[in-house]
């Protein structure tokens, strides 16, 4: 059954934890170079890759003891959040091999394989597992991860720019790592009173 109140925490807490990322400038540097829309069809399509392997691990959580799952839950949001916070931004600007050509299938798989090698593993993977472990929903997770990362990319490759030109990155950093310990505070307090 789909949530939209479980869709809209994961879009929540997926977008602004991955605005921050250095795969949102990969988008933005590609989508200068290439058209837009096949830049988009490559990322979509790896970070709909990367979702699918999130929700089938936090799928597998879900066969554990609820309170383990979710104290575990509690302690990786609260790592999520950690991570966030003490970040630096020491502007490592990987360079990304651009395809010659600028057919579809170069540029869209250049996209494709950027953002499946930088993301593999990524907090945003991390935190979409954990999300579907919490809520036991994979399909609301599932669509809310997928739309936010998209989101994301689509904002990136289009606009990303002009959007940290009004908000300061800092302040979304802040705001997805105070939703992570929240998100951790409930965890943690179903995990001890449940």
């Amino acid at each position: 059954m789909l949530s939209f109140t479980i869709m809209a925490i994961t879009f929540g807490v997926v977008f602004l934890a991955e605005l921050p990322d250095k795969t949102a400038l990969a988008g933005l540097m590609l989508g200068t170079r290439y058209k837009a829309s096949y830049v988009f069809a490559g990322v979509a399509a790896a970070f709909a890759v990367h979702v699918a392997l999130a929700i089938a691990a936090g799928s597998v959580l879900t066969l554990l003891p609820h309170r383990l799952v979710q104290a575990v839950v509690g302690v990786l949001f609260l790592a999520g959040a950690a991570m966030l916070l003490l970040k630096k931004d020491d502007g490592d600007d990987e360079e990304i091999k651009a395809p010659a050509d600028q057919s579809f299938w170069k540029v869209s798989g250049a996209g494709f394989m950027l953002i499946l090698v930088a993301e593999f593993g990524d907090l945003t993977q991390i935190m979409t597992a954990n999300l579907a472990a919490r809520y036991d929903n994979p399909v609301s997770v599932g669509i809310g991860a997928v739309l936010a990362l998209w989101a994301v990319a689509g904002l990136g490759i289009v606009g990303g720019r002009t959007l940290m030109k009004y908000v300061p990155l800092r302040l979304i950093t802040r705001i997805a790592a105070c939703l992570m310990i929240a998100l951790a505070g409930f965890s943690l307090y179903e995990a001890i009173a449940g």
